[in-house]
């Protein structure tokens, strides 16, 4: 395992997922700075972080600017759309000797095209749901009335995580066709879709290291995507989540990487894209075993605030050996324990919400952290500019402990209008 030199960090992003890359990393002996681009109202309150604003996380020119006159010799993309649209490419032509943890373009089309994913998968006899692609509305809607089963329909490309719509009917299934295909809701990522069949079971979300070759997984944890209790209202990018799942044995951990995590890697690095970074599989639990619904290019939020707290191991050095091949030789400690994360949002979110409201925070009991997302400090003021705004995560000993402790951080929280939900794990610890 090559030693892990001095880093200095540039991560690109400012939601909560960013505040827990930089809360861990600022953590190791190895990080002597990191740049959050823009960041946001928590990871400005880190050691060792500072947010820069000077600069935009899309303008990747000035981006490599800022890294030669900072010496960075790290980055760290946080979110999915710098990765799709090629960030990791355009630093490896302007300055190789700077380590990127992240996927190439071609490999960040994994999450980039449904489409892709689904026919990379087919190719490569990874379990999922039966599918059709189609790239024009008319073809797409006479599939529709053919099918008995239900269906899924999903938008191609990016959408924030709300390009996902399950219909309860045909009726429904064709507004929703039509709403994305016509009506252009998610604008071009709409452009082609995916119809596939439903999958009934029980939902799970696998964060997994790679080096292109070899994969190490975090803990199994479970989102809850819709806004409001017991799963109503529309999706969101996540609510809360829960690490790790019971539901998911020795047997059948085992399962997921031998029929689909290995797999998935292997073929990635045979069709001349291998992947480095974290790769996010979301699985169905079927009668019929595990089948992938999605695959995600990045660390998940809110996935990453609940497995993060688990980690144990230096997160600079398990990336830092990721960029140099050398992951099979890293230890990945993970807490016996259980995390918990509940994300606090603006009122109206995943609708329209409003900005700028005031934020008052109380202080946290240990083992409890506030991750912010849509916050920022202007004039010494912490205020919201995000439609999920912060979030609790607590670890414990049992997962209803750490529920318990969830909530409590959640009561610090002060704002107008926040809205949060309130049976986080609940299902899990029935």
């Amino acid at each position: 395992m090559p030693p892990t030199p001095p880093l200095t960090i540039l991560l690109v992003g400012n939601g909560g997922r960013e505040h827990a890359l930089a809360w861990k990393l600022s953590q190791s002996p190895h990080v002597t700075q990191i740049y959050a681009v823009p960041g946001n109202g928590g990871t400005s309150l880190l050691p060792k972080t500072v947010n820069i604003s000077t600069v935009k996380p899309d303008d990747f020119a000035g981006l490599v600017a800022f890294s030669q006159q900072h010496s960075v010799n790290f980055l760290v993309p946080g979110p999915e759309a710098p990765l799709v649209d090629g960030i990791v490419d355009f630093f490896a032509e302007k300055l190789p000797e700077l380590k990127v943890f992240g996927p190439s373009r071609k490999a960040a089309v994994m999450e980039g095209s449904k489409t892709f994913a689904k026919d990379f998968m087919k190719r490569h006899a990874i379990p999922t749901a039966d599918y059709q692609n189609f790239f024009a509305y008319e073809p797409a809607t006479k599939y529709l009335d053919s099918v008995a089963h239900d269906v899924v329909i999903k938008a191609d490309g990016l959408a924030a995580g709300k390009g996902v719509i399950i219909p309860r009917s045909k009726e429904e299934a064709h507004a929703a066709l039509k709403s994305i295909m016509l009506d252009k809701e998610f604008g071009k990522a709409g452009n082609d879709v995916v119809i596939e069949e439903y999958l009934d079971g029980q939902e799970l979300s696998i964060l997994s290291f790679c080096d292109g070759e070899a994969v190490k997984s975090l803990p199994p944890s479970q989102d809850h995507k819709r806004i409001f209790d017991g799963d109503h209202g529309p999706n969101t990018g996540g609510m809360g989540t829960y690490a790790p799942t019971d539901i998911v044995t020795k047997e059948l951990q085992e399962e997921i990487e031998r029929t689909i995590l290995e797999p998935t890697i292997k073929g990635m690095k045979q069709e001349g894209f291998p992947f480095i970074g974290t790769l996010f599989t979301g699985l169905m639990l079927t009668q019929s075993g595990p089948k992938v619904l999605e695959y995600n290019v990045r660390f998940g939020d809110p996935e990453t605030q609940s497995v993060l707290a688990l980690l144990e191991s230096d997160l600079a050095e398990i990336m830092y050996n990721c960029t140099c091949s050398a992951l099979k030789d890293v230890d990945l400690q993970i807490s016996p324990k259980y995390a918990t994360t509940v994300v606090v949002a603006a009122g109206g979110y995943p609708g329209p919400y409003s900005k700028g409201t005031e934020i008052r925070l109380d202080a946290t009991e240990s083992d409890t952290y506030l991750f912010h997302a849509g916050t920022v400090n202007v004039d010494g003021k912490l205020i919201t500019s995000g439609g999920r705004v912060i979030a609790s995560t607590a670890t414990g000993n049992t997962l209803k402990e750490a529920v318990d402790k969830s909530y409590k951080g959640v009561e610090v929280i002060h704002f107008e209008g926040m809205q949060f939900r309130r049976d986080i794990a609940t299902r899990a610890l029935k």
